[in-house]
């Protein structure tokens, strides 16, 4: 299968040559830059996912919103590690090139990664080792809606969303023609070279021009000790070499993305589009895909040069537009994405697998205020054509189509507001093997409640009833799945899981006080799960998906206090800490039946699984604090957070080991004449060099996370 033609670094650093030649740009009106913005004020940025377009303080869900110094200091390789330190919120790990967000102990095909309201069109929920296409350094704010999402995103969101704004189609005129920001970033554990740029303007006669631009390039990342555990070590009788002793082999990744977007803004409305890139290469450490010859150089080829790259290259264009007073409605907004993927796994220099990934989506929302109802209508529908080829293409190909309708609405009642929402939606699969396509229907329904005591204190209850349809993969897959070294089969009889959902939230805030804590529980019924059989053949682990009952409880806090501000600065204290335990809830055991192929026979197995037990690879509970101090231009922050031992594991699942990690960063940052300003700034992470092995992980025996990094570099605005 042909390949696109890659971004190249050269043809990257042209890229961002041509960018400074642009005419008239201009920065984010000043409400709208969250630059220096307060955990509190965060509160009253406006949330985009949701198209009644309210802030995180007047939404009666949970929502975080990560934007301004915050982001700055959190922005990582993926999405997953930009967001994993906010409540309730961790990543996936599958090297530096791939993290997922968990939302509350959900992950994968649960949790729905979007790019400004529309799916990143990616293919990172098939198999745990694809990366996200979405670049976090160019966002603006990203924002996690936890819980389900079901009502404004449809199946996939059942776990939550995470919505990535970027900015590329401008919706609104700058205030100033010519604006922008860059930034020249470096880190040690690595040797990381980052560069990206950012241009958006305006004319006078309403058209808005937005470009930007990203070259990474990393090597492999240095570790405290050995790649593979002390457990796997001690299990397979081995006596580590030296020479592998602190670097992970295999963890380089290279990535370029950019953008251009133009639009036009009137006085009722605004029409723009966009054309996106994004291209990254990255190593998967620990193994290699493929099957080693029994000379002697398997474990070579594993640990070696010889390990599996993949190449993921993804073309995006997008057309957005708005109109304002349309009669009995406020507003309309439609957005249109068709986005091209492929994603090339490479065995040394020979090409393994490919995926391509097709999608086009659209979306439409009428926001309306009838009668006190402050909602919208909405409708959506997606189209993607997988196809999959190779040896190890492990799922087939399939056809997908989901349409959805929904409405959301708001209404206040003195202290009481009081948010009701419905959604259906119809989809349907057909993969390239034999038999009919399925078809599903899903329903979600919800209602929160927010009491307003007064200015300061508001408690919150939401009730919310969300189903999900199974995907191609949890149906169909079959065979060798090599990311996760094990044999993987999918039952194409599963059924529509269903989540029924309640949530009490309390949120004060004062003057130089915020505090927030949740407490919720999720009863599934017939919950998807990919189940370890405890078959084990030529040392590859046989998991097969299946349904059952399950329960997910958990609890989640936030403190946020400024305790001085005087002579010497304004002091910050923050304090996070959450929990959650996901497991099956009883019920009949259930039975899989599945074949292990191999070269002219195959293995015949049925196994009944126990209907009691935690499920696997749940977020072990956390608990974090930061202090932060701002003075004269100058702010900087120590922090830390302890992951615990996580116990509480699956049949045939291995516990795993806490560890903490200490962070510290500064930075200097100075205003200039005309509105521009600019930062040198120094990051810390891993400060103490401890060897963390996420319990999330499919490799947390293979690949720990990297040892201590320096960051560094400068930020201009303009």
């Amino acid at each position: 299968m042909p390949m696109r033609t890659p971004l190249t670094p050269s043809r990257t650093a042209l890229f961002l040559a041509l960018s400074l030649a642009l005419p008239a740009v201009a920065a984010p009106a000043p409400q709208d830059d969250p630059r220096h913005t307060s955990p509190t004020e965060l509160d009253h940025v406006v949330v985009t996912a949701s198209p009644l377009r309210h802030t995180a303080e007047e939404l009666t869900r949970p929502v975080e919103v990560l934007a301004g110094e915050r982001l700055d200091e959190r922005k990582a390789n993926s999405l997953g590690a930009t967001v994993e330190r906010l409540p309730g919120v961790q990543s996936s790990y599958f090297g530096p090139g791939v993290g997922r967000p968990i939302v509350r102990g959900l992950e994968g095909a649960r949790v729905q990664v979007l790019s400004g309201g529309l799916s990143s069109g990616d293919v990172s929920t098939v198999s745990v080792d694809h990366a996200v296409s979405i670049e976090p350094f160019l966002a603006d704010q990203i924002e996690v809606l936890k819980g389900p999402a079901t009502l404004l995103y449809g199946s996939g969101a059942i776990g939550g969303a995470v919505n990535v704004v970027d900015g590329r189609i401008p919706e609104q005129a700058p205030d100033r023609p010519f604006g922008g920001r860059a930034e020249l970033r470096g880190g040690t554990v690595n040797d990381e070279r980052t560069g990206m740029v950012r241009l958006d303007g305006a004319t006078d006669y309403g058209l808005n021009v937005h470009f930007d631009a990203l070259q990474r390039e990393t090597g492999d990342y240095d570790i405290p000790g050995y790649a593979e555990s002390a457990r796997l070590l001690a299990e397979e009788g081995e006596t580590p070499d030296p020479a592998l002793r602190g670097r992970l082999p295999n963890s380089a990744v290279r990535t370029s993305s950019g953008a251009l977007g133009v639009s036009w803004t009137g006085e009722r409305g605004f029409l723009g589009a966009s054309y996106g890139l994004f291209d990254t290469r990255y190593g998967v450490p620990g193994h290699a895909h493929g099957h080693e010859e029994d000379d002697g150089e398997g474990e070579e080829a594993a640990h070696g040069e010889g390990g599996v790259r993949i190449a993921l290259e993804q073309h995006r264009a997008e057309l957005r537009g708005g109109l304002d007073g349309l009669g009995v409605f406020e507003s309309l907004r439609v957005k249109l994405a068709r986005t091209e993927y492929t994603h090339t796994e490479f065995e040394g220099d020979d090409v393994g697998t490919v995926f391509d990934n097709d999608t086009l989506e659209g979306r439409v929302e009428l926001v309306h205020d009838w009668g006190g109802w402050s909602g919208a209508f909405g409708a959506q529908w997606v189209d993607r054509d997988f196809v999959a080829i190779g040896e190890e293409a492990f799922v087939p190909g399939s056809r997908s189509r989901d349409v959805g309708v929904f409405w959301v609405g708001q209404r206040e009642f003195g202290p009481l507001g009081l948010e009701l929402g419905l959604r259906r939606d119809r989809n349907e699969v057909d993969a390239d093997i034999a038999g009919a396509p399925r078809r599903f229907d899903a329903t979600s329904v919800s209602a929160s409640l927010r009491w307003h005591f007064d200015e300061r204190l508001h408690l919150t209850f939401g009730l919310d009833h969300a189903q999900r349809t199974p995907g191609a993969e949890e149906l169909y897959s079959d065979g060798l799945h090599v990311a996760t070294q094990s044999f993987e089969f999918g039952d194409p009889a599963l059924d529509v899981e269903t989540a029924n959902r309640a949530e009490l939230g309390l949120h004060w805030h004062g003057e130089r006080l915020r505090v927030g804590a949740s407490i919720y529980h999720v009863r599934y019924a017939d919950f998807i799960y990919l189940a370890d059989t405890g078959i084990v053949e030529d040392d590859t682990p046989a998991r097969a998906w299946t349904q059952s009952d399950a329960r997910f409880s958990g609890a989640e806090a936030e403190i946020d206090w400024t305790f001085a501000e005087n002579a010497s600065g304004a002091w910050n204290l923050r304090a996070f800490g959450d929990v959650v335990r996901g497991r099956l809830a009883g019920g009949q055991p259930r039975t899989v039946s599945f074949a292990i192929p191999h070269e002219d026979h195959a293995d015949d197995y049925t196994v009944t699984l126990a209907p009691r037990g935690d499920l696997p690879r749940i977020a072990a509970p956390r608990l974090g604090g930061e202090l932060r101090w701002e003075r004269d231009g100058w702010r900087a922050a120590l922090g830390a957070v302890r992951y615990f031992r996580q116990d509480r594991v699956a049949a045939f699942e291995d516990e795993t080991a806490g560890y903490t990690l200490v962070d510290a960063h500064i930075a200097w940052h100075r205003d200039t004449a005309g509105g521009n300003a600019w930062e040198l700034f120094l990051d810390g992470n891993n400060l103490t060099d401890r060897e963390a092995r996420p319990h999330t992980s499919f490799l947390k025996d293979l690949a720990p996370l990297p040892g201590r990094n320096v960051s560094f570099g400068v930020r201009v605005f303009f």
